[in-house]
């Protein structure tokens, strides 16, 4: 397999097309870097990334990508397709997620540093360096004219970060309409050259405890949330976690209460379970659930008694590429041919989802280097990023070509599943 891969890629790279792309990647750095400085400068909270969106699609239409769009979901969407290709035909995705961590409001406006190639904004990194990358190959392919065998599908998506909940991965598979479609999935993120093929998974909840409040003096001894509340996450955070596989569990956000001489009505925390075996994620839930169930049963249905609510808000699934796939074989094919390393890690990125399904996935860096990460001093230096474009533009060319393959690798696998 590793030798056909290698003889694949290396007759991939000989090409005049490919050389034409990788010409344009050569040359048009300096676009690469205005389409990031203009596209970060647009806010996209998570929920919010509709602007963003927006202009992703005007951006495929000048590119002249074809079947561009919005869908339901959010997400912008093109295609370079096969001229004979038809409705049903295998998909390879290749995607950058929209939305940032940053909540509305948040300046984004970028700054370059005059000593040196670095900017500086909320969200350069993760993802405007993915989404930048997005438009950079698309660019490449479309200027070299490049007809794959299968057709190549673009998405600028949403909801990746934090409450989002990949519901534009989730969109993707499981609704829309190139739902049984995509064979292979190539999420670009930040920046680098390691690569994610081990899915690290996570439960979240909003675990809420209400009470009928009152005046801190005259209703003395109503139940109080907020304090049942803290008890509740002191249990919790005593609670066994295995350490293998490793399961972590934290408390990320607390509210509640209105003042400080109020019997609060209700209090709100947000908890994170993940791990990378899906076992080890519903045997905390488990547990956790048990435990609450235990603390809050003393109170029946007395009156003014608590009321307690946990509910999931969000579920990354915890998955693996397979070392032997075929993505990763040809991926290292074109890392041995690139002098790049190949740095297989564990992450939660938008290829969690396409993983769970039995779906070749992986997520990769773009090039350059970051720092600072969720932070409102997040920064970029994109300088030299044109080996690792090169890279990706390699392994989604090679994957057009074994779409035939990787859709049988993708039955499989998820006929294992089930």
């Amino acid at each position: 397999m590793s030798a056909t891969a290698h003889q694949r890629i290396t007759n991939l790279a000989t090409l005049i097309a490919v050389h034409r792309a990788f010409h344009w990647l050569h040359l048009h750095q300096p676009q690469l870097r205005r389409w990031l400085l203009e596209m970060v400068r647009i806010p996209a909270p998570t929920f919010a990334e509709q602007d963003r969106a927006a202009w992703f699609v005007e951006r495929f239409q000048a590119l002249g990508l074809s079947n561009v769009h919005l869908d339901a979901a959010g997400n912008s969407l093109a295609e370079i397709a096969p001229e004979d290709s038809d409705p049903s035909s295998p998909v390879i995705l290749l995607s950058a997620h929209l939305d940032t961590v940053f909540p509305a409001g948040t300046s984004c406006e970028p700054t370059e540093q005059t000593d040196s190639s670095r900017i500086l904004a909320p969200g350069i990194c993760d993802n405007a360096a993915g989404l930048s990358a997005l438009l950079g190959i698309a660019a490449a392919l479309q200027h070299a004219r490049i007809n794959p065998p299968a057709t190549i599908l673009f998405a600028a998506n949403v909801g990746e970060e934090g409450e989002g909940n990949l519901r534009g991965m989730r969109h993707l598979f499981l609704e829309g309409p190139y739902r049984n479609r995509i064979v292979a999935a190539i999420a670009l993120e930040g920046s680098g050259t390691a690569i994610v093929t081990r899915a690290l998974g996570s439960l979240r909840f909003r675990l809420t405890v209400g009470g009928p409040g009152g005046h801190s003096w005259s209703d003395a001894g109503t139940p109080n949330p907020i304090l049942l509340l803290s008890r509740a996450l002191t249990e919790i955070a005593d609670l066994p976690l295995p350490i293998s596989p490793l399961t972590t569990l934290n408390v990320g956000h607390i509210s509640g209460g209105t003042s400080v001489n109020s019997i609060p009505s209700s209090a709100t925390a947000l908890i994170e379970l993940r791990s990378s075996e899906p076992a080890a994620l519903h045997n905390a839930a488990v547990a956790i659930r048990d435990l609450l169930s235990q603390l809050f049963s003393p109170f029946g249905n007395q009156k003014n008694a608590p009321t307690l609510r946990l509910e999931t808000i969000g579920d990354r699934p915890a998955a693996n590429l397979p070392g032997d796939s075929t993505l990763l074989t040809h991926l290292r094919s074109v890392d041995r041919h690139l002098h790049i390393y190949t740095e297989p890690r564990l992450g939660s990125t938008d290829a969690n989802l396409p993983l769970s399904l039995g779906i070749p996935a992986l997520a990769i860096g773009t090039g350059g280097i970051g720092g600072n990460i969720h932070t409102l001093d997040e920064w970029f230096d994109p300088t030299g990023r044109e080996t690792a474009l090169r890279r990706i533009l390699l392994l989604l060319l090679a994957a057009t070509q074994l779409a035939p393959q990787l859709a049988a690798e993708s039955a499989a696998t998820a006929a294992q599943l089930l």
